[in-house]
């Protein structure tokens, strides 16, 4: 066992033959759930729970802080799902952190983790310094 990552992710996004099968959506509601109806069907029931509660945290609130948070969050999953070698990847990093023991592995995977999160940061127009709220 390595304790080095397998693949640089630029080099898999890059080789990804499906790598943009769809383009990123505007990061409104209606647009990144016709996005994920394409790319991560199984996601629809949560994407719609999530989208319930933020409007009902915005109404709450009286501000619309919940709402950008929520389109946020789901446009960054849908930079990473239209990727699909990138999606696959960053599961597979999550795993082994999650069961990893050596500090120096952990490090060097949550290093990738977040080049990948970077990347669909980019990708799905969030100011990093900002977040998405």
């Amino acid at each position: 066992m390595t304790t080095q990552p397998e693949e640089p992710m630029h080099d898999i996004a890059d080789s990804d033959p499906e790598a943009h099968r769809i383009a990123q959506p505007a990061s409104t509601p209606e647009e990144l759930r016709a996005a994920l109806a394409l790319i991560a069907p199984d996601a629809l029931p949560t994407f719609d729970d999530e989208r319930a509660a933020a409007l009902r945290q915005s109404r709450e609130q009286v501000s619309a802080a919940p709402m950008r948070r929520f389109a946020g969050q789901w446009a960054v999953y849908v930079a990473i799902e239209r990727h699909p070698a990138r999606a696959a990847r960053l599961r597979a990093l999550e795993n082994r952190a999650a069961e990893t023991d050596d500090i120096h592995e952990a490090r060097e995977l949550a290093a990738e983790i977040g080049r990948i999160l970077d990347a669909a940061c980019a990708e799905a127009g969030i100011d990093q310094e900002q977040g998405a709220a």
